[in-house]
Order: C-alpha cells, then sequence, then structure tokens
C-alpha cells in the first residue's frame, strides 16, 4: 500500500482548508477522513444556515482580540493569512462575499451550501481524495516514521504526514493525547443562558441593543455590551453569546449557576431620577405603562419590569412614590436574575480547550512532540467569540498547516 503524503483527520472547515492549500502547494496524494457521512456538518447549520464565514476586523492586532484564548501566539498566524486573506481567498474561487452593518461576513447568497460547496469543489479539482464514514480509532507511529491510521472497522491508511482536524469532537483529543500531548479538558463555549425567573417567558422574543451585563464568578467580575434576547428559557444574544466565550471556565467550575445583572438603560441614577420627576410633573395623568422612562425597552419588557418589582402598570406617573420610583430606578440600571444552567445540550457550537498551544510549533502548526503531526481548527485550546471569528480560526490554522506540509513534502522530494 502506497502511503498518502497527508492524511486529514477530520471534513469539516479546517480540514478542507488545510487540504486545499496544501494540495494547490504541491502536495500530490492527499485524503481527507471524515468519520460521520457527512462533510462539514457544522460550517452547513452555522450562522442559521447561513454560514459567518468570517469578521471585517482587518487589522490582526483587533482580530486577536476577540479571542479569549489564543493570544500572543494568533497574532503571529494571523499576521500570516488574516480575514481579509480569507475574504480575498473565497472570492477568487468564485464565492461572492458580503459584509453586515456588524462586521459579519456572509455569502451573498446567504446559503451555507454555496461555501460547502466552493471547497468541496475546491478539494476535488485537486485531486484530494474524501473518505467518509471512516472514524479514525487509533494512530500508530512506525520506526520508519509513517503514520498507520486504523478505523473503527480495522481499515487501514498509510500516510507521511497527518493533521488532526475534529474540531471539538472528543476522538480528536484521544488521538493527540496517545500521540504525546497534553489536553486542557474541554467545556462549552459560546452558549446561552437558562433562568427560572417567573413570568420572564412572557418576554420570549424580546431583543434590545446595546446593553450591558455583568456576572460575578467567585472573586472575578465579567462584564460586556452588546444586542441581547430574551428566550423562552432565558438570555441569548451577542452580549450573552461574548460572555459565555470570556467566562467559560468560570461558569463551568460553578456548575452554570450565578448571578447575572443586566443594565436597562444608560443611564445613571440621578439621570434617571431626574426623567422620572419629569414624569411625574408633566405627564402625571398618563399611565405607567403608556409612557416609559427608557423609550427602548418594549412595552413587554416595561410590564414585566413592573410587575417584578409589584408595581402595577395602570398607576399614573403622578400617583408615583418616591419608593417605587427608587424601585423602577434601581431595576433599570441592576437588575439581577439567577442563572441556572446554560442553554440545551447540543446548542453550544464551540468548545473551550484541546490540545495544549505551548505543544504546537504556530508557525507550521506541525507538533513538537511528534514530528509529522499537525493540528487546525477547533482541536487546538483556542475559541473565539461569536462573529465570524471561530471559523477565521479555522481558515488560518489550516492554511499555515497545509503549507507547511507541502514544504516538508517538496523538501523529501527534491532530495
Amino acid at each position: 500500500m502506497e502511503p498518502f503524503d497527508l492524511a486529514i483527520i477530520g471534513g469539516g472547515a479546517a480540514g478542507f482548508m488545510t487540504a486545499i492549500t496544501a494540495a494547490e502547494n504541491g502536495v500530490k496524494r492527499i485524503i481527507i477522513l471524515e468519520g460521520s457521512a457527512k462533510l462539514m456538518e457544522k460550517v452547513r447549520i452555522s450562522g442559521g444556515g447561513r454560514c459567518n464565514i468570517t469578521n471585517a476586523t482587518w487589522i490582526p492586532n483587533e482580530l486577536v482580540e476577540n479571542y479569549p484564548r489564543g493570544g500572543v501566539r494568533l497574532l503571529e498566524s494571523f499576521n500570516r493569512f488574516a480575514a481579509g486573506d480569507v475574504f480575498e481567498w473565497f472570492e477568487k474561487r468564485g464565492l461572492n462575499l458580503k459584509i453586515e452593518e456588524d462586521q459579519r461576513v456572509f455569502p451573498v447568497s446567504n446559503s451555507s451550501l454555496d461555501v460547502i460547496d466552493c471547497l468541496r469543489k475546491s478539494a476535488l479539482s485537486k485531486n484530494v481524495e474524501i473518505l467518509t464514514k471512516f472514524f479514525v480509532k487509533e494512530i500508530i507511529k512506525t520506526p520508519n516514521n509513517l503514520f498507520n491510521i486504523f478505523s473503527l472497522k480495522r481499515k487501514k491508511v498509510i500516510s507521511q504526514n497527518i493533521i488532526i482536524s475534529t474540531g471539538g469532537n472528543p476522538s480528536g483529543y484521544k488521538l493527540a493525547q496517545n500521540l504525546g500531548h497534553s489536553i486542557v479538558k474541554p467545556v462549552p463555549s459560546l452558549f446561552t443562558f437558562s433562568t427560572k425567573e417567573p413570568n420572564l417567558s412572557e418576554c420570549s422574543g424580546v431583543s434590545i441593543k446595546d446593553i450591558d451585563i455583568e456576572i460575578r464568578l467567585n472573586t472575578k467580575t465579567f462584564k460586556n455590551r452588546g444586542d441581547l434576547l430574551i428566550t423562552h428559557l432565558g438570555f441569548s444574544g451577542p452580549a450573552i453569546l461574548k460572555l459565555s466565550s470570556v467566562a467559560a471556565r468560570e461558569i463551568f467550575n460553578q456548575n452554570y449557576k450565578f448571578n447575572l445583572i443586566i443594565k436597562w438603560s444608560v443611564l445613571g441614577y440621578e439621570e434617571l431620577k431626574e426623567k422620572i420627576n419629569y414624569l411625574r410633573l408633566n405627564k402625571g395623568k398618563v399611565n405607567l405603562i403608556n409612557s416609559r422612562p427608557v423609550p427602548l425597552l418594549t412595552k413587554r419588557l416595561w410590564i414585566f419590569l413592573l410587575n417584578k418589582i409589584g408595581i402595577s402598570k395602570e398607576k399614573k406617573w403622578a400617583n408615583l412614590i418616591a419608593d417605587e420610583r427608587d424601585k423602577i430606578i434601581n431595576i433599570l440600571i441592576r437588575d439581577k436574575y439567577i442563572i441556572s444552567g446554560k442553554g440545551p445540550f447540543g446548542e453550544e457550537f464551540v468548545t473551550s480547550g484541546g490540545v495544549k498551544i505551548n505543544e504546537v510549533n504556530f508557525k507550521s502548526m506541525e507538533s513538537l512532540i511528534c514530528p509529522g503531526l499537525f493540528f487546525s481548527g477547533e482541536v487546538l485550546d483556542i475559541d473565539g467569540i461569536t462573529g465570524g471569528f471561530n471559523f477565521q480560526h479555522c481558515w488560518t490554522s489550516g492554511w499555515i498547516a497545509g503549507r507547511a506540509v507541502s514544504k516538508l513534502n517538496n523538501k523529501v522530494t527534491n532530495q
């Protein structure tokens, strides 16, 4: 059996980028081994079926700030292949992209299937072999530096180099560990918050822009500002997802039970006091339900907040007493919710944890422990916030790994 030049374990975004880059740079025999029956399933379902390819944060120093884990090592990578390079890469291969108002990048067609089609056609055009339902169970490195790759059914593939691009699948961590690597315990990242707050579900679907939120976990406080969405189970939206990413490990350590503080108004205590006093004097005959001190609050949310503090929505502003005024101000600037868990299992798309990054050479994505072994994508202990940043890391690490394998391959060929 003639060995492949490169075997890629995992048929997702990072795996395909690695295969295409390696093939376009002269690597001849490449195979992608995917354990399931479907390729690039996370690409298909991401962004509600639209696929948020990357984020139009063009400057690497600014781009790296969107990764709670990765830091300086990622800056080195993004200086070689950043968001602008990804944008150009896809457009050169016939996939037209657009930048939305919030800087997220999507295909013009709004279809993730077009992203999958672009990657699949690019790989096949370079004669990359693709094998599905090949779940890699074991990898053994031979004395002559080849890798024997065995499936669950003991089918075997031999390769000179391998890349583990299994995303957050536990199988990839196990394979890496068996080849000598240390694993940072994976925990969910980018998830929603659940609460048992009475009647909050009545506000399901309400979305508020530019809200300040914070959580306190032991001695640490995490804050964020962004758009918030109320769901039938609790809270979601960019502000929540980013906070869940930044504080993923601390939230896990507290078993997903903590207090969430929401500031519904950008105004401070004294400013709100003045505004409410104005309403009492100038709109005294108006019911509370019909005149809100914070216009951004929807009527449903305003009614919910009033019920929460025990004030009738039918009360007139002129009849509001000082104690009730203070209750309104306090809930608008510091509304507390007891979070009882994260969203439903499977809702999270990203994992915090994976192969320790100090065991990988980020100039090549090659293992510092096992020569010939490379990594790309989420299998590493790197994760970004919502907005296209996790796919960006997949494209970058795959591109670097693919080029590195091609240099090794060309070196061997020329000897």
